[in-house]
């Protein structure tokens, strides 16, 4: 499988949110990071630092129902053991999220104490909430805000402004527009934004999307694929074991040719919403 796949998505809007992140991250105590656990280094936006400086930082892995729990204990670990504090949530059913506010007030405890000791109990504690494009950001404030206080959707690229969320209880968040980066420097990143969807599926090529994911699911989770497909394994090129799926589920155009963009749609289709398992596409960095 030759094909490759260069990835490259960055609207226009992107480039106003820069600025508009850069210019309110002075007005938050905090910033909390939105990251898909099934992919944690691919879905962290690198330009991060520079734009939100030395505020405290919450690393929010969510979707961990459908990542590999073995996995992400050890981003778990990895990321504590890089300053950054971390929850572990599911936006969608709930899970992990009612713990937020807790969490920033630990997180925020010195500033509290500040505050306090100089007679200013009860202050407002504002919180900056980031993330790349479909990481669930939306779902995870709406969670924690117990109501529909952002647009939530399964295409990328739908919050475009700022928007502050008042939870009742002396925290504010600041919901931003997902953000990606101009260029994609390792080509798995850009690969790995498409597969779950980060990225416009319209600018790609989805068969070749298709390909390179099974290719890497098969590297990966080869029992995984052979239960959900019930296809043989012994290849190494994407677009064979994409045809043998195909095969197997009847996806015929006229004339008996195979149909490999259906299949390429159902297999994201079914690894986006984790009917092949709890997988996860990247592990941490050696020590």
């Amino acid at each position: 499988m030759n094909e490759q796949l260069n990835i490259q998505w960055f609207p226009g809007h992107m480039v106003k949110a820069r600025r508009m992140i850069t210019e309110n991250s002075r007005l938050c105590d905090a910033v909390c990071e939105v990251i898909d656990a099934r992919i944690p280094y691919s879905s962290r936006n690198p330009e991060v630092p520079q734009l939100v400086g030395d505020k405290p930082r919450l690393i929010i892995m969510n979707r961990v129902d459908q990542a590999d729990p073995t996995v992400t204990a050890k981003w778990r670990e990895y990321f504590k053991s890089a300053g950054f504090y971390v929850m572990e949530t599911d936006a969608k059913s709930g899970k992990g999220t009612s713990s937020f506010q807790n969490t920033i007030r630990g997180i925020l405890k010195d500033k509290i104490k500040y505050y306090s000791d100089r007679g200013q109990t009860g202050r407002l504690l504002r919180v900056m909430i980031l993330g790349i494009p479909n990481v669930g950001k939306s779902s995870f404030i709406n969670r924690v805000a117990k109501r529909r206080a952002a647009e939530a959707s399964d295409r990328p690229g739908v919050t475009r402004g700022k928007q502050w969320i008042n939870l009742g209880s002396g925290i504010e968040m600041m919901d931003t527009p997902g953000l990606l980066w101009p260029k994609f420097e390792d080509k798995l990143v850009g690969e790995h934004l498409a597969f779950t969807g980060a990225v416009r599926d319209e600018i790609l090529d989805t068969e070749t999307l298709g390909a390179h994911l099974i290719k890497t699911l098969v590297q990966l989770y080869p029992n995984a694929v052979e239960a959900r497909y019930k296809i043989s394994l012994d290849s190494e090129d994407g677009f064979e074991l994409l045809s043998r799926a195909a095969r197997k589920r009847g996806f015929l155009i006229s004339g008996g040719e195979l149909d490999l963009e259906r299949m390429s749609n159902v297999l994201l289709d079914e690894f986006r919403v984790g009917k092949l398992g709890r997988l996860t596409l990247e592990v941490p960095p050696e020590e």
